[in-house]
This record gives C-alpha cells, structure tokens and sequence, in this order.
C-alpha cells in the first residue's frame, strides 16, 4: 500500500473496535507510518453524549488525534450527506499531512457513506413535508409497511420505528431513486484508492452477555444524570440525539414513564437488536477482514500497510 491509507475499522457494537483502532494507530506509527482516528457512530457526533455513547475520554486517546468528536449539539440533527462531506474532509487533511486515516465505528450507513463512491439522491422538500404529515398522523408502521411493499431490502435494514429513516426511503423510492438500504454496500467503486477495511466480531451469545452488562454498566455510570444534565441544552428537541438507544429510555425513566429496570431491559433489547443489523449490514461488505479485537495482532494488520490493496 503506498501513500496514505484509508483504513476502516468496523463491526457491531461492543466488539472492541476502539481499543483496535488505537492498537492499528501505534502499530502503524511504529512502522514510519502514523496515523489519525476519523469517528464514524453517529452518537458519537455529540457533545455531551459519552456515557450512552461508550465514547473514550481524551485522557484515553493516548495522544493520537481524533476527528468528528462531539462535533454537533444535541439539538442537531446527524445527516449522513453531511457527515460524508465532513469525514472526507477530515480524511483528506490527514493524508494531506502524510498521515493514515482510520475510520471507525458501528453506523453502516455513516461507514458506508464514506467508502464507496456514493452520491446521495436529491431531497424533495414538499414530499417530505408530506411523509411527514403522514407520520405524524398513521405513526411509523403503517409508513414501514409501504416501505416493506416497495423496497424489502431497504425496510430489511431500517429499524420499523425510525419514522425518519423510513420517510427518507420513501422519499427516495418516490423519486425513482435507490435507498440506502439498498444501494450503499454494494456500491461499485471504493472512494479511496488505498483503503483496508477490518472487521470486528464476537460469537452472537458471548456478544449479547457483554452488551447487556454494558448497559448496566452505563446506568451505574451515570447514564441518567448525563441525560439529565443533557435536558437544559435540547436534548429532548433533538431530532436524532433525543432518540438514540440508552438516552431515550433513560429521558423516559426521568419523566417517570417507565422504571430504571424497566429502561435498562428496553435498552438491552434494542441494543442487541440494533447489533445483528449491524452485524448483517457489514457482511456484506466485500474484502473486510474479519477478526477478535481481543487477539488480532494488531502489528500484523499494520504490516500489510505495504502491501497494494
């Protein structure tokens, strides 16, 4: 591989992708090549959402840059378009600077947007407005029923409760064009010419032990005092923040809709459900290397930096 590299570490949540990509940087930089980490979850992407997040403290970056961090409010809403264009960006400068870039996270469609080669469709203001009204009106289901009619292979890949990704899908199919669902993995040309994707991977019943004592873990951490701290600056208003796993169950314990236990258990079923869309989404990614982020060496990863992709 000569010149800059795009590496992608990704995988379901609570694979070890961080500890991975931090082992792939001092790797890489002990090899002459050094390295800077892109962020690619989308929660991630904001200030102030750590716990939930699993988002590693500064302090714990040992001195590697990273990019894309607490880079929107709460109050923000996370659009892939956008993201692409900021993570390029940042992916440009880092090879500018003669640096590797590794990209890393669980959000296929943020990962995917950058990868490949991908323009996204145009948007439709008054359509939108429109699926909107619906949504509003007939909730969710019966606008994922339609998209399930017309595109199975994008409603396959959408979580039936997303009232906004399914209005973008339908959005989309309206204007003749592919979802994401369907069009992003199996896009035909990389974006970077010198690109290595790794993958992480637990076995399916060792994975939902760790991910259900993860969720407890952030509970006794302070998920709910973080959520609580979070209501003052719009968490509740935020469009994509407000309903990201762990924060909408923990905002529901502190309007006492539902029990600390109850929001811990809600939270757990999501996050496993959420982990075998990821886990199906990056299968489907061709060329990744699949490892433990437990026992991958991660010097052996970094000494393919000299091989051509």
């Amino acid at each position: 591989m000569t010149g800059p590299a795009l590496w992608a570490v990704v995988g379901a949540t609570g694979t070890g992708k961080t500890g991975l990509s931090l082992d792939l940087a001092e790797a890489l930089s002990a090899r002459g090549r050094p390295a800077e980490i892109v962020n690619a979850d989308a929660m991630q992407l904001y200030r102030g959402m750590d716990i939930g997040t699993a988002k590693l403290p500064e302090g714990e970056r040992r001195g590697i840059p990273h990019h894309l961090f607490d880079a929107l409010a709460v109050t923000d809403e996370a659009a892939v378009a956008w993201y692409q264009d900021a993570a390029r960006a940042a992916i440009r400068g880092i090879n500018g600077r003669g640096a590797d870039a590794i990209l890393v996270g669980g959000s296929g469609l943020y990962v995917s947007s950058v990868l490949w080669d991908f323009r996204f469709p145009p948007r439709d203001e008054a359509l939108r407005a429109a699926l909107e009204r619906e949504l509003d009106e007939r909730g969710p289901g019966a606008l994922y029923a339609r998209l399930r009619e017309e595109d199975p292979d994008a409603a396959e890949r959408i979580d039936p409760r997303n009232g906004r990704r399914v209005v973008r899908a339908l959005e989309v199919l309206a204007q003749g064009g592919e979802t994401h669902g369907g069009a992003l993995p199996e896009a035909p040309e990389l974006w970077h010419p010198r690109t290595r994707i790794i993958a992480t991977a637990i076995e399916r019943a060792e994975l939902v032990a760790l991910l259900d004592a993860r969720v407890e873990g952030m509970w006794a951490a302070g998920l709910v005092a973080e959520v609580e701290a979070l209501i003052p600056a719009g968490l509740e208003r935020g469009v994509t923040a407000g309903r990201a796993i762990g924060y909408a169950q923990a905002l529901k314990q502190v309007r006492g809709e539902v029990t600390r236990d109850e929001a811990i258990a809600e939270t757990q079923a999501l996050t496993r459900r959420y982990a075998r869309r990821q886990v199906s989404w990056f299968r489907r990614y061709a060329g990744a290397e699949w490892v433990d982020a437990r026992t991958v060496d991660a010097g052996m990863l970094a000494s393919r930096s000299e091989e051509r992709p």
